[in-house]
C-alpha cells in the first residue's frame, strides 16, 4: 500500500485549525454588520463593505491557489494567520469607511456560509497529502464537519457582547471591538497549529511547473459545473428561505432560528454519512445520489398545505443537499496531481462564491411578486440540470481509490484518474 508522506496526526491539527478559524467566522459575519451600523454607516454602506469583503475574499483566494505552488504551504498558512491577525485589529481599531474598505478587501473575513478564505486551497492540498487516497473521502469529512459544528458555536458566540459587556463595563461599540480583538487572537491560536505540521516533501521532478497542468480543461469544467449549482443554491439562502416561511405560513423567526439549528446538526451529521456511501458507490454517484433527492425536495416544498411538511421536506434536504461537500472536495484534489491541488482547490471554490452571490437578489424579487415559493422552484430545477450534467460529465473520470488494480497489483499514484474523461491529463512525460 503507498503511504503518505504526511503522518495522520496533519490531517487532524488542520481540522482543529479549521475549527477555530470557523468559530471566529461564526461571530465575526453576524456582528460586522451591527458593528458598522453603530459606528454610523448607513445600510447601502455596509452592503458595500460586505460585497467588498465577498470580491476580495475570492481575489486572494484564487491568487493563493494559483500560486501556491511556488512556496511552501505552511509558510503561506502562517502569513495568513498575520493577515487574519492584522483583518481584527483593524476592524476593531479602524473607524472611517474607506480604511475599513480597504480591510474588507485584503483582510480574511469569511463573508459565505461555506469557507471560502485564503485558507482554503492551502490546507485542502495539505490535507489530501496527509492520509492515502482510500481515507482522503473519510477525512475531508471529518474537516467539513468540524468547520461547520464550530461555525454554528461562533454564531452563538455573537450574543457575547450582549452577555458580557456590562458586566465588564464596556459599552455596546467597545464590546463589539472587542470580539475583534478576539478574532484577532484566535489568528495566534490557529497559527500554533500550524506551526507543528511536518515539513512538506520536496516537489518530484513530474510536478508541474505552473498552478495547473495536464488538469486545467478538467478543473475548468468542474468550475463551472460547481458554478451552476451554486448559482442555483443562492436562490435558498438560509434568510430567504426564513422569510419565505414567514410570508406562507407565518412561522416566527425565532421559531426559525431553531428550525436552522436542527437542519445544520442534520447537515453536519450527514459528511461522516458521505464518507461510507463514497466507498460503496464511489464520488460523483454520491454527490449526484444524494444532491438529485434533495433538490426534489426543493420543487415539492413551494405544494405544501401545512408548515410540517415544509419544515419535514427541509429538514429532508438539509440531511442530504451537503453531502456533496467533503465528496467534492476529496474529488477535485483527487483527480489532478499533487502540485496542482491548490490551484484545482481555488478555481472550483471561488467561482462557486462568486455565483451564489448572483441569485439572491433575483430571489429577493420573486418573492415579492408571490409568495408562492418560485426562488424553490429555480433552486430545485437548475441543480437537478446540474446533477444531470456532472454525471454525464464525469462518471467515468474516477480518483485512484476507486481504480481497479493493475496487473501488478498496485493502484494509480495520486492525481491519476482511472479513466480518461473530459479534460483529462495526457500522460506527463518521464522526469
Amino acid at each position: 500500500m503507498q503511504r503518505s508522506p504526511f503522518p495522520l496526526r496533519d490531517a487532524t491539527r488542520l481540522m482543529l485549525a479549521r475549527g477555530v478559524r470557523a468559530f471566529g467566522d461564526g461571530f465575526v459575519s453576524l456582528l460586522l454588520p451591527l458593528y458598522l451600523l453603530a459606528l454610523g454607516f448607513t445600510p447601502f454602506q455596509v452592503g458595500l463593505v460586505a460585497t467588498t469583503t465577498l470580491f476580495g475574499s475570492g481575489l486572494l483566494t484564487l491568487l493563493a491557489g494559483l500560486h501556491a505552488w511556488r512556496f511552501r504551504l505552511r509558510v503561506l498558512l502562517l502569513a495568513a494567520c498575520v493577515l487574519m491577525a492584522a483583518t481584527g485589529v483593524g476592524l476593531a481599531t479602524l473607524h472611517a469607511f474607506w480604511p475599513l474598505m480597504l480591510v474588507a478587501f485584503v483582510g480574511t473575513v469569511n463573508p459565505s456560509g461555506g469557507d471560502v478564505s485564503v485558507f482554503l486551497p492551502l490546507e485542502h492540498s495539505l490535507l489530501s497529502r496527509s492520509v492515502h487516497d482510500s481515507q482522503r473521502t473519510a477525512v475531508f469529512a471529518r474537516y467539513s464537519m468540524a468547520g461547520t459544528l464550530c461555525a454554528a458555536v461562533g454564531a452563538l458566540g455573537a450574543g457575547l457582547p450582549a452577555w458580557l459587556g456590562p458586566p465588564l463595563g464596556l459599552s455596546p461599540l467597545g464590546a463589539l471591538q472587542a470580539m475583534f480583538l478576539l478574532y484577532a487572537g484566535l489568528a495566534g491560536l490557529a497559527a500554533l497549529v500550524y506551526r507543528t505540521l511536518r515539513p512538506e516533501p520536496k516537489p518530484v521532478g513530474d510536478e508541474p511547473r505552473s498552478a495547473l497542468g495536464p488538469s486545467r480543461r478538467r478543473v475548468y469544467l468542474l468550475a463551472a459545473l460547481f458554478s451552476l449549482d451554486a448559482f442555483g443554491g443562492g436562490f435558498v439562502v438560509q434568510s430567504l428561505v426564513a422569510l419565505w416561511l414567514y410570508q406562507r405560513f407565518g412561522l416566527p423567526l425565532a421559531v426559525a432560528g431553531s428550525v436552522f439549528f436542527w437542519m445544520g446538526l442534520l447537515t453536519a451529521l450527514s459528511y461522516l454519512a458521505a464518507a461510507r456511501l463514497s466507498k460503496r458507490i464511489g464520488l460523483v454517484r454520491t454527490m449526484v445520489y444524494t444532491h438529485l433527492p434533495s433538490s426534489l425536495c426543493l420543487l415539492a416544498i413551494p405544494f405544501c398545505d401545512a408548515l410540517w411538511q415544509a419544515v419535514a421536506l427541509l429538514f429532508v434536504r438539509a440531511a442530504l443537499s451537503q453531502m456533496d461537500v467533503p465528496t467534492r472536495s476529496s474529488y477535485v484534489t483527487g483527480i489532478v496531481t499533487p502540485a496542482e491541488r491548490a490551484a484545482a482547490a481555488s478555481v472550483t471554490a471561488v467561482p462557486r462564491s462568486l455565483a451564489a452571490a448572483a441569485s439572491p437578489a433575483l430571489a429577493g424579487w420573486l418573492l415579492g411578486v408571490s409568495s408562492f415559493g418560485w426562488p424553490l422552484i429555480a433552486a430545485g430545477a437548475t441543480k437537478i440540470v446540474y446533477d444531470l450534467l456532472l454525471l454525464a460529465m464525469f462518471r467515468r473520470v474516477r480518483p485512484p481509490e476507486e481504480a481497479p488494480p493493475r496487473r501488478d497489483g498496485s493502484t494509480p499514484a495520486h492525481g491519476r484518474s482511472a479513466s480518461r474523461g473530459p479534460g483529462a491529463p495526457r500522460p506527463l512525460p518521464p522526469a
